[in-house]
């Protein structure tokens, strides 16, 4: 994703009267805009506020995150975890496991997040157990591998959640003026589209979520 595709009055008048960042997310969000070129990956405030109420209506007891990137969602995500409740986050960057690591320290949820690197298809897998919760944010071109290799552990009532499924807009276009990720995307989106399994809401948040919710095996 490289922009926004919402007007950024309304944005921030949504932030406005969307309940303040923790300091601890405020914080890396400033560290992320600071020190990385590409920031526009961060949730940011809007959307990290939703991943929260999603997840504290939810009330998960294990949550899976396919792409940590620094730790903004997988900080809200938590927050929402039952008692005893564990997330594991998964991204092939090693080089963002400190940064990552630092907030979600200093958010107190050290001993509910737990940090992988390295390819999601290949730990996913090692992981056992069901997630009642999981959101993809990761390269777009394996989203739908992510979907089916999450899908067994997802009990009926579970969710799926799908970052960037709006793509920049791109997936409205034409297909020969799509990009490669955005042809990637809308292939996802019609995947789930055609998936008699789930009851399923695209989000026009950001850069689009979608929602999706187990019905069948």
């Amino acid at each position: 994703m490289t922009k926004v595709i919402f007007p950024t009055n309304l944005v921030a008048y949504a932030e406005q009267y969307t309940t303040p960042e923790h300091k601890s997310l405020a914080a890396l969000n400033r560290e992320t805009n600071m020190k990385r070129a590409d920031s526009i990956m961060l949730s940011g405030h809007l959307q990290g506020s939703l991943l929260q109420m999603l997840s504290n209506m939810i009330k998960p007891q294990r949550i899976l995150e396919v792409g940590t990137y620094t730790g903004y969602s997988a900080i809200c995500l938590a927050q929402g975890l039952a008692d005893g409740g564990v997330l594991h986050t998964i991204d092939i960057d090693e080089e963002l496991y400190d940064i990552a690591d630092k907030y979600i320290t200093a958010a107190g949820l050290r001993e509910k997040i737990v940090q992988h690197t390295g390819k999601a298809l290949d730990i996913i897998p090692t992981l056992g157990g069901q997630f009642d919760m999981v959101f993809i944010d990761a390269d777009k071109g394996n989203y739908a591998n992510y979907y089916h290799a999450v899908w067994p552990m997802v009990p009926v009532g579970g969710y799926i959640l799908a970052d960037n499924v709006l793509y920049d807009g791109e997936v409205i276009l034409p297909h020969e003026q799509q990009g490669k990720n955005a042809k990637a995307i809308h292939a996802f989106n019609t995947m789930l589209r055609e998936d008699d399994r789930i009851e399923h809401l695209l989000l026009p948040v950001r850069d689009g979520i979608m929602i999706a919710r187990k019905v069948k095996p």
